[in-house]
């Protein structure tokens, strides 16, 4: 008798080959068979008419605080992930010098907006190096595994003290020596090493991500590291200006070590790279020889506004900046007041100190155009007769009053869609031919990140959805979808035992409605420790999600099994006596 089979269902096994009926038995934590199960299961799961797929592998996170008190590991859980990659971009929570913990914490709010006071209130500080915070996140069982990267800028600042904190040059002890804790940190268990070298990745005060300007001396010195371990993923998030030659070493660091780089591969206006031309450099690279995989998302990357999220229009209106400390009912009595509106209208912004930052603010406060109105079935690849330009033309009124009353809309409660990037075009027809590639990956969900912003965790949820249900502009297969979500993001990381449907491989199995899936409307919730804010969305469609081999979701709810864990390094499938 098996532990559990399931029966019924439509297989799609995560290789890209076609879908088949079939069943699948599971004993503990690992497929012991497909196709056609006899033998009776002590649980059993009738799969007819739905699809059953493999766990969905998220390789880009920032789960890196939440992982060390929660176990539910929302929102991602509630999307069919049972595997997260986090430390991304260069920003986390180890090593941590005792006198750096503040400091490490304003970083990643202001790079990923996660609650400062959540962070200080829920981080447990229980480790000071990267291998004692790997043990720190061994204790906690969960509903999905958790791996990650060592990241770029608490090494830094680790090293170089104040000077790493200020992205100033290291000398060459300096980048030995974080050599040595990149080194340390993927032999105790890291996937791997993350940087950033973005101007919109900032601290809380402002200052630039520890490692924007490092050198390509410091990166390849830092890189190399994972090749004498032999294994790991150097990921980055780049602004890929020409000047810095991102390609070149990228490329060099890959040939030189054998190892993978991947980098976050956006449409934007503000990038000096276009995406045809990243994507173009990258095949260059690799026909070299290289290994550089783009991360590719799958919707328009950008934020969500509301007047009780991180940002909204008139967030730098000298009116809103009068009453931004109140309680929230303070502020709605503010609003419903037609006299305080009529002033907040009349005002103009209070531009950011930093002029870099000018273009974007301005698409935030004015940028009509590219702002759509978020309602229950929102469509995220919405056209321009959707914007709210166009309905405020047609309402009569001003772009800044109709985003307003659209605010104040559901005891204001109201949603604003800005996809900063990924929709340079209007559209994500730019997307389509990218998911036939190898060297391409579906990621940059950010889950756990950008809390009262965005809610790209979401995006598998999405790809089944749009992408391959209900998109009018074109569609791609089921089979592909699923195989660019489990094999291909855990083939990068070399999470070589997930992410397929066959025996020996782990039992991360998503039963999905494929009929009735579907996206909720986000929500802000206040749930974070010390009543932290973030954004949450929820799906219908999941019927089970299964992490190794035990149910952890039914029809969306959470269940009591938690037999998720910490990945150390790289996986592979075990050679086991398979069950008959």
């Amino acid at each position: 008798m098996h532990d559990l089979v399931i029966r019924n269902g439509l297989l799609v096994d995560g290789t890209g080959e076609a879908a088949y009926n079939g069943d699948i038995a599971i004993d503990g934590d690992r497929i012991t068979r497909v196709g056609e199960v006899t033998d009776a299961g002590k649980q059993e799961i009738d799969a007819k008419g739905h699809v059953v797929a493999p766990g969905f592998v998220d390789v880009h996170t920032h789960y890196d605080g939440q992982a060390t008190w929660d176990q539910e590991m929302a929102p991602s859980s509630w999307h069919g992930v049972t595997t997260v990659v986090m430390g991304n971009c260069g920003v986390g929570f180890a090593p941590a010098a005792p006198d750096k913990h503040d400091w490490l914490i304003g970083l990643m709010e202001g790079v990923e907006d996660i609650p400062g006071t959540a962070l200080s209130e829920g981080l447990p500080w229980n480790w000071e190096s990267f291998p004692e915070y790997l043990d720190a996140l061994e204790e906690l069982p969960r509903t999905v595994d958790v791996a990650t990267h060592v990241p770029h800028g608490p090494v830094r600042a680790y090293v170089m003290g104040e000077r790493g904190a200020r992205d100033e040059k290291p000398t060459e002890a300096e980048i030995a020596a974080m050599s040595d804790i990149v080194e340390d940190g993927l032999r105790a268990g890291a996937l791997g090493f993350s940087s950033s070298r973005t101007i919109l990745h900032r601290s809380i005060d402002g200052e630039l991500v520890p490692g924007t300007s490092a050198t390509k001396e410091e990166l390849i010195g830092i890189g190399r590291a994972m090749g004498r371990v032999g294994y790991g993923v150097f990921e980055i998030a780049s602004d890929l200006e020409p000047e810095w030659k991102e390609f070149e070493w990228m490329g060099a660091l890959s040939r030189e070590t054998g190892l993978p780089v991947t980098f976050a591969a956006l449409q934007s206006l503000a990038k000096a790279i276009p995406l045809e031309k990243q994507i173009e450099e990258m095949e260059k690279q690799n026909a070299q020889g290289a290994n550089i995989v783009a991360q590719l998302a799958l919707r328009g990357n950008g934020i969500v506004m509301a007047w009780r999220g991180t940002v909204h229009p008139f967030v730098r209106h000298p009116s809103w900046m009068a009453i931004a400390e109140l309680s929230w009912e303070e502020q709605y009595a503010k609003l419903q007041d037609p006299a305080f509106k009529a002033q907040l209208l009349s005002e103009a912004s209070e531009m950011p100190e930093q002029p870099d930052l000018i273009p974007i603010f301005t698409i935030v406060t004015q940028g009509w155009a590219m702002q759509y109105q978020m309602d229950d079935g929102f469509n995220y690849e919405p056209q321009a007769d959707e914007s709210i330009a166009a309905r405020a033309e047609a309402a009569g009124v001003s772009g800044a009053e109709y985003v307003y009353d659209l605010m104040m809309s559901d005891d204001g409660k109201g949603f604003v869609y800005l996809p900063i990037l990924n929709y340079v075009d209007g559209n994500l027809d730019f997307l389509e031919p990218l998911q036939q590639r190898e060297d391409t990956v579906n990621s940059l969900s950010d889950g756990g990140a950008h809390c009262g912003t965005i809610c790209d965790a979401a995006s598998p949820t999405f790809m089944l959805e749009h992408w391959v249900r209900d998109r009018a502009r074109g569609t791609i297969t089921l089979e592909n979808a699923i195989k660019r979500q489990c094999r291909d993001t855990a083939r990068l990381y070399g999470l070589n035992d997930r992410g397929v449907l066959k025996p020996g491989y782990l039992a991360d199995i998503n039963v999905i409605d494929m009929d009735n899936i579907k996206l909720g409307k986000p929500w802000l919730a206040f749930d974070l420790p010390a009543g932290g804010k973030r954004l949450l969305q929820k799906a219908v469609g999941y019927d089970y999600t299964i992490k190794s081999g035990e149910i952890t979701f039914e029809n969306g709810v959470l269940r009591d099994a938690r037999p998720g864990g910490l990945i150390r390094g790289p996986q592979e499938v075990e050679d086991m006596q398979l069950a008959g």
